[in-house]
């Protein structure tokens, strides 16, 4: 089983290191042929895609190493024996267990699952799924390289996604409901691989695929967008722009461990706009409100994704005023 775990490594790293040579290759043909074409459009377009892709898959490798080394090795329990028996008490710890704990945006929604069917308070899980994705240290790392001489980004999205996540434990210790939390049926999903070599080996494989299809449509996505767009179109206001990035992160559905390149390539937005896609995206996207639709119902997704929605946008606002 270990030899097992170590070859999947490898094939992991050696994937890795392959689609970062094509991607490297792509980024100096590509913007040839886009001139042998005529079009320096797609030329400017090609320099953009492939700069957030070599970029980003270092870390979306990574990231999707150790999410998967936690779902197949950190047994669930050592959530119920680290967190305070208090909700109130537990969301903060929970949040800043995602730190330490890292796991990817569609991961930590079972994740979130399993510790409330094993006793953890819903307002814990809830804060530790919010957080998770947001604050562990691949991302902060990767926000760092994104956003290089500029550490008030990268503590701007600490401070902003860890105050979401404990903010929105707490709205649901006094406002929520059990009865919002309707546990699907079929409690299969494709991160619940169990655990050991195994687990690791196929959570790496469906983590890296499917992150990286989604980093590809978000780095074509940022690269249209900064090509198409006209730069008077982008002078708006800050609240309208803030508001703006946050929508997008919605739809684009990056992952947390390559976003900060997408945002970082969004020249023409404030810094607080910025840090509010980075901030917004790893906590509400369109898979994660599928995600949770599918999990605990889809009345409770509307009304957590809403929420947490809201209270994103709002603390990217008043710590990007107060830090950027």
């Amino acid at each position: 089983m270990v030899l097992g775990g170590l070859r999947a490594l490898v094939y992991a790293v050696v994937g890795g290191a392959a689609l970062l040579a094509v991607a490297t290759v792509a980024s100096v043909l590509g913007p040839v042929l886009a001139l042998d074409l005529y079009t320096p459009a797609v030329a400017a377009w090609w320099t953009v895609f492939t700069a957030i892709a070599v970029q980003a898959v270092p870390f979306l490798l990574l990231g999707t190493v150790v999410s998967a080394a936690i779902g197949a090795f950190v047994p669930e329990r050592v959530f119920t024996r680290l967190l305070p028996r208090n909700p109130a008490l537990a969301v903060p710890v929970a949040g800043a267990a995602g730190v330490v704990l890292p796991g990817c945006e569609c991961a930590s929604v079972p994740v979130a699952d399993s510790l409330m069917r094993r006793g953890v308070a819903p307002a814990a899980a809830l804060a530790f799924l919010l957080s998770a994705p947001a604050i562990n240290p691949v991302v902060l790392v990767s926000t760092s390289v994104a956003f290089p001489g500029q550490p008030g980004m990268v503590l701007g999205r600490f401070v902003a996604s860890l105050a979401t996540a404990v903010v929105m434990g707490w709205l649901w210790v006094r406002f929520g409901r059990e009865e919002w939390l309707r546990p699907a049926k079929r409690r299969g999903h494709d991160h619940d691989h169990g655990s050991g070599a195994g687990a690791f080996v196929a959570g790496l494989q469906h983590d890296f695929l499917h992150a990286g299809g989604f980093l590809v449509v978000g780095a074509a996505a940022a690269a249209t967008f900064d090509v198409v767009v006209p730069p008077a179109l982008l002078d708006v206001p800050g609240w309208a722009a803030v508001l703006l990035l946050a929508l997008l992160a919605v739809l684009l559905c990056v992952c947390s461990e390559a976003d900060a390149f997408v945002a970082a390539s969004l020249t023409g937005f404030s810094p607080t706009a910025r840090l509010a896609f980075m901030v917004v995206g790893p906590m509400v996207d369109l898979k994660l409100i599928a995600l949770q639709a599918g999990t605990f119902g889809r009345a409770f997704a509307i009304r957590f994704s809403a929420a947490t929605w809201v209270v994103a946008v709002t603390s990217s606002a008043l710590v990007g005023w107060w830090l950027l």
